[in-house]
Parts: structure tokens; sequence; C-alpha cells
């Protein structure tokens, strides 16, 4: 019993490092707020160079240019002279809130038994007390899409806003899309077991897809109505109806082209390509078929010894110049996602506008994930979910978020590294 009890006080200790020293999400907007003089970055190409922008009910209610505007200032008025405005920066394909640290287990949720469970709601395991979560704020990532990993078709990804006291407070759009690991058309021989290690033909590549289209044929059998009751295909009917994306992770170029005759033979209104290292390939029939693309982070190396040393750099340039839709993502990653402002900020070294780059991680992410009416862009209704930084928030040098909203919160900036931060400051400073 004396165990039992030391084992339970352990629990409860670790339980409240982690909640200890959380910010406490900013209450509900109710003060007007009007921020004049700062470089508005709308989010959809355009740039106000001295904007006033005024925020009320949690919404935008003026954007405009200062210096033609009648408008007055109301409420309380925030000075940003000399400092730019962007509209919240969102990631996509990330396992934020469901992982707190990699290398402990009981602290992982993103990955269920099972290979096709779409019915597997990954709203439900977030976080919003992540300490990880906290610390994607100062460098203007405010919103972003949670997804499960694992299995065949993993689970129900959703959109979250990231200062929140709970799921249900933290949810944007719930259940926004499935996500689907396509089959791997390439294998390796495993060395360890004395095989070659290069790159061969999966054997098994057609009836793994046979099996995928086995189960969505079944599950649109399914949706068409059914007296019984099956909880995956339940979690499908929306893929079929148009309401949720289906997004489908694939990188070779004969996966492209298997998604792409995926798409038309299931007949599914919105499919996402996830990944795409070779899109570029294929970046026509993408356009023609209305497919989006969610790529990897850039900052990567190139997958093959004969493909361009800086590939994964240009990549969203190639694919925005064919007209497909894209965004910057990750691979279910959760702590490098605060770096998204900065993998944007790779691509305009390599052909790609400042406005163009910006657009990646703001009007096109929304646009992908169905938010575009309320999130993505500084526009007159939609969400004031914002920032202010000292520079450009696409470079390290610049990106000094000083202010930063959330549907109309002004939220706090405050994570566990500024608070070590602030911490050691003054140690040294004792020292001195």
């Amino acid at each position: 019993m004396r165990a039992l009890t030391k084992y339970i006080t352990i629990a409860f200790v670790l339980i409240a490092s982690v909640v200890i020293g959380q910010q406490t999400p900013a209450p509900a907007q109710t003060e007007v707020y009007t921020i004049v003089g700062a470089t508005a970055h709308i989010g959809n190409g355009t740039v106000i160079d001295n904007a006033i922008l005024i925020i009320e009910n949690g919404k935008i209610t003026v954007c405009a240019d200062a210096a033609t505007t009648k408008i007055g200032q109301r409420g309380t008025v925030i000075n940003a002279q000399g400092k730019h405005v962007y509209p919240g920066f969102i990631a996509t394909n990330t396992t934020l809130g469901l992982v707190e640290v990699g290398a402990v287990r009981p602290s992982n949720d993103d990955d269920e038994i099972g290979n096709m469970i779409p019915h597997v709601r990954s709203l439900i395991a977030y976080n919003a007390e992540s300490k990880v979560v906290e610390s994607m704020r100062p460098n203007g990532v405010l919103m972003a899409q949670i997804r499960p990993l694992g299995g065949r078709i993993s689970g129900t990804s959703s959109v979250v806003q990231l200062d929140a006291w709970n799921w249900e407070d933290a949810a944007v759009k719930a259940d926004d899309g499935i996500y689907v690991n396509w089959p791997s058309s390439m294998t390796r021989g495993r060395w360890w077991l004395g095989e070659d290690p290069g790159f061969k033909a999966n054997k098994n590549y057609p009836k793994d897809i046979d099996e995928l289209k086995t189960f969505m044929n079944n599950a649109k059998a399914y949706a068409k109505g059914t007296s019984d009751v099956n909880l995956p295909f339940e979690a499908m009917k929306g893929v079929f109806d148009g309401s949720q994306r289906l997004f489908i992770s694939a990188n070779d170029e004969r996966q492209i082209r298997d998604v792409i005759a995926f798409k038309n033979e299931m007949n599914i209104e919105h499919v996402i390509l996830v990944g795409g290292y070779q899109s570029y390939k294929v970046a026509a029939e993408l356009k023609a078929n209305n497919i989006s693309v969610v790529l990897q982070r850039v900052q990567d190396l190139p997958a093959m010894d004969d493909h361009d040393y800086d590939l994964p750099y240009k990549l969203p340039k190639l694919l925005t110049d064919a007209g497909v839709l894209v965004t910057l993502g990750y691979d279910g990653e959760y702590w490098q996602v605060r770096n998204l402002p900065f993998y944007a900020g790779q691509v305009t070294q390599f052909g790609m506008s400042d406005a163009d780059a910006l657009q990646l991680i703001t009007e096109n992410a929304a646009k992908i994930l169905g938010v575009e009416t309320t999130a993505g862009t500084l526009e007159v209704g939609k969400d004031a979910t914002l920032f202010i930084s000292e520079g450009n928030a696409l470079d390290m040098r610049g990106n000094q978020v000083s202010r930063a909203f959330i549907q109309g919160r002004d939220i706090s900036l405050e994570t566990h590294q500024t608070r070590l931060w602030k911490r050691y400051a003054k140690k040294v400073e004792i020292k001195k």
C-alpha cells in the first residue's frame, strides 16, 4: 500500500510539472483594438504599407490603407509603426498536441492499433496544455491541422487554434479529413537478414491497392444506407459527400499517378496529396484533377543521388508555376512545426517572392483545409487570428513577435523556453 501511495504521488508530481507554468488561455475579446502604422501582409499576395486594422468581437472589421481611409481609430490603439502584421500561420500534417516527449511512450498518442481505422479521431487526444504547442505561438504559428499516424487509413484529422483550455475549445474545424498512407510501390531489402539493401519493386503493391479499394467501395456502399452500424464506414461518409477531405500520403511518380486514377475511380471530390516529392513530374495532371499538395518540409536533402541538390527547396515554386495549390507541411512532426515561417523563407531564395511564399502558409493552407472563409488572410469578416512582428516574419532575424491575437483574444507569448531564458538570464546578470 505504501508503494502504491508512492507511485500515485509521483504521478501527481509529473502531471503538475506539465501543467504548472502553462499559460492560461486568453479570455474572449471585450474591447476593440486598432492597429495602426504597420505594414500589413494580407496573405493573398497584397501588401499595405501603412495599414489600419480594427479588431472587434473576434473579427477583423477594418483592414485598409491608413493614408486613404476615413475610418477613425477606436478602442485600444496599438502603434505598430515600422512593424509588420501577418495573418496567423497555419501548419498542416502535424502531430502537435498528440506527442509531448517522443522518447516517452506514455506521452505519445498519435498512433492506434489497426490498419483501416478512419474512425480514430485525433482531436479527442489533443493536449491543449502541451508545452510543445505553446512554443509555436512566438513564431506566429497560431493554427494547425493535427493528424494521426500508422495503418493504411490512419484516422481523422482536425484543425485547431493554439490557445485553448481543452480540445473542445481548440477545435476550429473538427474532423476535417481522413488520412491515408498510399501503398509503397518500392521496397528495400532487409540488410540485417543479408538481403540487398537497394530499392526494388514491391510485389505486393497491386494487392495493397486492391485492399484499399475494396474497403473504399464497401464504405461507399454503406454510405448509401444500411441498418447496421459500422464505425469505420460511418467515419468515411464525409469523404463521399464532399464534406471531408481525403489526404493521401504518396511521394513517387507511380504512386501519384495511381492516386489520381484512384480519385477518379472513386469519384471523390476533395483529394489532397501529402508529401508529393515527385509531384512536379505530374503537376499538369494534378492541376487538371484539382488535387492540391501538402509538401513535406523543404529543408531536406534530395531523396536520390541523381536528384537536383535543391529539389526540395524549389518544389513549391515548380508546383505553383504549374497552377497547383500548394502549402508547406511536415511528415507528421511536432517540434519542427515552429520552423514553418522559416521554411517559407527558404523558398524565397529559389524563385518565389516573399508574398507568394507567405501565401503558402496562410491563404493556401486555409483553402486546402477548408477554413478559408474564417482564416488565412487579413480580410474584413474573418477571424482576427494575426500577429505583429518587429520585422520580416519569414526571416529568423526579423521574426520577433511582439503581439498576437487568436479570434480577437490577446494571447500570451510566454512559453517554457521563454521562462527558462528569463530565469538563466538573471543568473548570468548576478554573476556579472
